[in-house]
């Protein structure tokens, strides 16, 4: 009997997770929630010109792991876009990734990139874009495959502010928070 009722509990307590994972957690967050915030995020104007983002990437215990600079250049067209990224982290490591972006009819947005798995889906709402992929790991950093939710908002200066999850059999594994800034002259 007593064994029963441990077990209830303890499903209880995990129905509970699940719920607040899905409901109220940050990958639960949805493009709607910001439709009404502006500035609108355009990420053709956002990623126009040369960017410069600083973040740190804090590991599943809360601790910074990982420290970066990056530079993003953006072109497009109506139909799609290249945004080009140059890693630099604080341990010397440099990182280049370029993100081929498509503009569906009805204003989807799709993505792909070497090191991302399938395809990115894209949502821009109000001041905010949303991504949801499968971010591949480089081999000196494990090879595990990521499911990511980013979340990058447009502040009335032009500031990006962004934060990522990643995680690992739903288990958040990492976190990364970037500012963005529009460069005034050409990238360095």
């Amino acid at each position: 009997m007593m064994i029963k009722i441990l077990f209830a509990i303890l499903l209880l307590i995990l129905a509970g997770i699940v719920l607040r994972h899905v409901f109220f957690s940050f990958p639960a967050q949805r493009s709607a929630d910001y439709a009404a915030d502006t500035p609108v995020f355009d990420i053709r104007q956002a990623f126009a010109g040369p960017v410069e983002a600083h973040g740190i990437i804090y590991g599943p215990t809360g601790r910074v792991t990982s420290r970066f600079r990056a530079i993003m250049r953006g072109s497009f067209t109506n139909e799609g876009g290249v945004i080009e990224e140059e890693f630099e982290y604080a341990s010397g490591r440099r990182q280049n990734r370029a993100w081929h972006i498509r503009f569906g009819p009805n204003g989807e947005i799709s993505s792909t990139a070497d090191d991302i798995e399938g395809r990115a889906e894209m949502e821009q709402k109000g001041n905010a874009l949303r991504m949801r992929y499968r971010l591949r790991l480089p081999e000196d950093a494990g090879g595990h495959v990521l499911d990511v939710t980013d979340w990058i908002y447009l502040m009335p200066d032009g500031t990006l502010l962004n934060r990522s999850q990643m995680r690992k059999f739903g288990v958040k594994v990492a976190e990364l928070f970037a500012v963005m800034r529009p460069m005034a002259g050409p990238a360095e």
